[in-house]
């Protein structure tokens, strides 16, 4: 039998974290800027074939909640296990203490 893979789709809100650490980057080199954040997009995006690999984020009390750390940053998703999807909620660099997270 075949993996169930889910789809990843990335929040509004990820893609702004997305834009603004590129943004970031980039004022110091933006060739490294631009290919960081495809890395994170890859990342993002291995989810899918194992969507609970990733840790249960700590701060959090609930087990759909959870984060695949790259780098200094936490990829943070929920799992919707009945629609087979996987929505990253935020691009979180670690220093900033809790990842602030919207409810769906």
């Amino acid at each position: 039998m075949g993996e169930v893979r889910y789809q990843v789709i990335l929040s509004p809100r990820s893609l702004q974290d997305l834009e603004e650490v590129v943004s970031f980057i980039a004022a110091d080199n933006s060739p490294a800027a631009e290919r960081f954040g495809h890395e994170l997009i890859a990342e993002a995006g291995a989810i899918g074939p194992h969507p609970l690999m990733g840790r249960a984020v700590p701060e959090f009390r609930d087990p759909a909640i959870r984060e695949r750390i790259f780098r200094s940053y936490r990829i943070v998703y929920r799992v919707d296990a009945e629609r087979r999807l996987v929505i990253v909620s935020r691009f979180w660099h670690g220093a900033r203490g809790r990842p602030e997270i919207v409810p769906e």
